[in-house]
């Protein structure tokens, strides 16, 4: 199935969902941290280690320092990969409420990490992004 790239689609059918779980960010450097890789959602390999995205209890358990301490928020729509335009908008519509927000794509959607306590903040930006199209 192939993704939607128009978007008034994208931004009208984004349907936003919350994860309750907290998400934390740790670079980590060799095998040592390897058994956290199966709690990650998301990696990023940079010249200084790996970063993991990964529930907050199991960084704990992997005995990692973590930063920012997220929410994570689902974009339910199916968007391309070579969608145009969606990740400024959501971007825009954040940043107008004062609220970051790192952006992870994934095959089928966008995933927003937001700061966790601003979570509530995020979702009503969202929303009224998508109503307002």
């Amino acid at each position: 199935m192939t993704g939607e790239t128009d978007l008034d689609t994208l931004l009208t059918s984004m349907r936003p969902e919350l994860d309750p779980v907290t998400y934390v960010w740790a670079s980590v450097d060799g095998l040592a941290s390897a058994a956290a890789l199966i709690d990650a959602v998301a990696t990023v390999r940079e010249a200084e280690g790996l970063t993991l995205v990964l529930p907050i209890d199991a960084a704990g358990r992997h005995g990692l320092e973590f930063e920012f301490p997220s929410a994570r928020i689902s974009l339910t729509v199916h968007s391309s990969l070579e969608a145009v335009g969606l990740t400024a908008a959501f971007a825009r519509a954040l940043a107008d409420v004062g609220i970051s927000a790192n952006v992870v794509a994934g095959f089928h959607h966008d995933h927003l990490f937001v700061p966790q306590d601003r979570a509530a903040e995020a979702m009503t930006a969202l929303r009224r992004l998508a109503s307002e199209r």
